[in-house]
């Protein structure tokens, strides 16, 4: 293909789980140029707005080389954000969420909820009682930036222009879908994905982190500690794998309605589908 991948895959952006996340093999990068896919450390956690801003430069850096640019990847909130643009509400970081709660903490939430309602009464209209959650995250973005959260989401990044774009949906049918996936887990285990566990466990990250949350960590992991026999970790992984491929097909139907489908299984006929769909590319 004489273009280029850039990955909208909210695991494979980490080097840490190469096996885990399924991201693209060092023979397939060589092949062709790949962006965004093990770039970032697991004790990195980054954020859809920090991803899109990485995409966009990535793109622009692709349309000057005068390439095509194909995004793949598994993580719908990226293509949503990419395709109809996302609210540029800064970074707030575990510290300062921790101070602003301390504030809330101090004066109680029916206070708190009064006073965020005097710097930003659209946000405190849309929280109800009880929503501490929601509360924090206002009050720290105000406290932290000087603006108000709905100011922010008022400024929106992203947004490819209409028309610049294609797009298409893996649609396999489901009994083929979750065979792959148990397929695929079995065979992560034989590439070495419990040595990939054991250092990540090793390194003491917070479980918080987007890396360790990895389909098949937690599993693995507890197969590590003793809790559970390699059969029955694999078993679990392969089912909550399964529940991740459900929950990405309810996505698509939801929020990816028009995209055209591609229903083959196999790799060969799927990539002659997708060129099917876009004869504007070069195989």
């Amino acid at each position: 293909m004489d273009g280029e991948i850039v990955g909208a895959d909210a695991l494979q952006l980490y080097r840490d789980i190469p096996i885990l996340s399924a991201a693209a093999s060092d023979e397939e990068r060589a092949e062709v140029p790949h962006h965004l896919v093990g770039v970032v450390d697991a004790a990195e956690g980054w954020s859809v707005g920090t991803w899109l801003r990485a995409a966009t430069d990535v793109l622009a850096g692709i349309a000057e080389r005068g390439k095509d640019a194909v995004v793949v990847g598994g993580t719908g909130l990226y293509f949503r954000a990419l395709t109809h643009g996302l609210a540029d509400v800064p970074e707030v970081t575990a510290a300062q969420r921790d101070e602003a709660a301390r504030d809330i903490d101090i004066v109680g939430d029916q206070v708190g909820l009064a006073r965020l309602a005097e710097v930003d009464p659209a946000a405190a209209g849309r929280i109800s009682p009880g929503d501490r959650q929601r509360l924090v995250r206002a009050w720290a973005v105000w406290r932290t930036t000087g603006k108000s959260l709905t100011d922010w989401q008022s400024i929106s990044i992203g947004a490819l222009p209409e028309g610049s774009w294609t797009a298409c949906a893996l649609n396999p049918p489901r009994d083929a879908l979750y065979a792959r996936c148990d397929a695929r887990l079995a065979a992560m285990v034989q590439a070495g994905a419990l040595a990939e566990v054991k250092a990540l466990m090793d390194r003491d990250l917070s479980p918080a982190l987007p890396a360790l949350k990895a389909v098949g960590y937690r599993e693995f992991a507890a197969h590590l500690r003793g809790e559970l026999t390699l059969p029955e970790a694999l078993e679990a992984a392969q089912r909550e794998t399964r529940r991740y491929a459900k929950r990405q097909t309810t996505w698509m139907r939801g929020q990816m309605a028009d995209w055209p489908r591609i229903d083959a299984v196999a790799a060969d006929d799927q990539w002659r589908q997708f060129l099917a769909l876009n004869p504007g590319l070069t195989a």
